[in-house]
């Protein structure tokens, strides 16, 4: 089986902050020349960020440990030591990060634009070097601050494709012939059950301003719930879909229960994939008396749900095909809709330049010299 790269389990560290220095000015004829140490650079951070080219996540699987650069010393002559290189780990659209202990989600990439970054851990801070503890009663200071240490992550890197529509369906239901024929995708086509073993996203090409994404997973089996078969590995990618398109197979004996089955395993799945709505398509009516079962089902499906859409089809014969593209299509729309008819707020987002010293009250006072004042 063609791996597929959708989890992996990475260690982030960002870098430790640089040591202050602890230093006095030495020159020829300017004697106790007082002190001069720099401080220390500022640890690098590990930053994850979007990127929409990436589809799986292999780049992360043989790379199993990202490692920001430490910060550098400080030196004499007040000179401020390098501030460590940040590690920036690219991930696809719909990524999630999770503790790798505890399961904890921790951000979830759906709304970040391409190239957008996010900080994940802040590098140590830089210790301050000896000159800033000269006071008029301690004027050669020798001591300096050490470099905050950095952060170490483990973590569970999940990827969940996001697309507008998934097919579900058992194995040579139809859901890849649907997926070669309304998009460019050119899944594997077989008379034969498990042809797909990957999810396999394709585009529709509604018009020159609308493109619709359709993601196919491996077909579903019974007890799929339960760890049988390939379907369940993969049932998150259609966790992230505005809708969903069942395909059932009207041409097998098992055609009154398969939708049942279906919505049970999704349930049993969890999530809200039974919230979802849905089309459902009896196909393969091109064979002798599969048109009257799709008719039964059918009938069956409106009276447990009068809302839902079910609609007999071909993709063999190409039967009833525009009538499927135009449901997907405004089923799709509909979602859009709804989904964007309110506005987001802006985040605010701060800076501060001296939160990049490390300050701590443990340690001896930053600022000499003040000690005896109050407030």
């Amino acid at each position: 089986m063609i791996q597929f790269a959708d989890e992996a389990t990475i260690t982030v560290v960002s870098g430790k902050g640089g040591n202050g220095c602890v230093s006095f000015r030495r020159e020829k004829y300017i004697p106790d020349g007082g002190p001069n140490g720099g401080d220390g650079g500022r640890g690098g951070d590990v930053i994850f960020c979007v990127r929409r080219n990436l589809r799986t996540l292999a780049h992360l699987r043989y790379h199993p440990i990202f490692k920001a650069k430490n910060g550098g010393d400080g030196q004499g002559w007040n000179r401020h030591g390098k501030d460590g290189e940040d590690v920036v780990i690219p991930v696809p659209p719909g990524t999630t990060i999770r503790d790798a202990e505890t399961g904890e989600l921790i951000h979830d990439f759906t709304t970040e634009s391409e190239d957008e970054r996010i900080t994940f851990l802040e590098g140590g801070k830089g210790g301050w070097g000896n000159i800033h503890f000269k006071s008029s009663t301690n004027q050669a200071p020798r001591y300096a601050h050490p470099g905050k240490p950095g952060q170490e992550r483990v973590l569970r890197v999940e990827i969940s494709i996001m697309a507008d529509v998934g097919l579900v369906g058992f194995p040579n239901a139809g859901k890849s012939s649907l997926l070669d024929l309304f998009t460019n995708a050119r899944p594997k086509i077989a008379p034969y059950p498990f042809t797909t073993k990957i999810p396999n996203l394709g585009v529709l090409n509604v018009d020159k301003d609308t493109d619709i994404i359709i993601a196919d997973i491996p077909g579903i089996i019974e007890g799929a719930s339960d760890g049988a078969g390939l379907g369940i590995r993969f049932l998150k990618h259609i966790s992230r879909t505005s809708c969903l398109v069942f395909m059932i197979d009207c041409s097998d004996d098992n055609y009154l229960d398969a939708y049942g089955m279906l919505l049970k395993e999704l349930g049993q799945f969890g999530g809200n994939l039974l919230e979802k709505p849905r089309i459902v398509l009896c196909n393969k009516m091109d064979v002798d008396g599969a048109l009257e079962r799709a008719h039964e089902l059918i009938a069956k499906i409106r009276a447990q749900d009068p809302t839902v859409t079910a609609i007999p089809v071909s993709m063999m014969a190409r039967t009833n095909i525009k009538s499927v593209k135009d449901a997907i299509v405004s089923l799709v729309r509909s979602m859009d809709e709804a989904r964007f008819s309110g506005a987001e707020k802006p985040v605010k987002k701060t800076s501060t330049f001296m939160s990049q010293r490390s300050v701590d009250d443990s340690m001896e006072e930053q600022y000499p010299g003040m000690e005896n004042q109050e407030g």
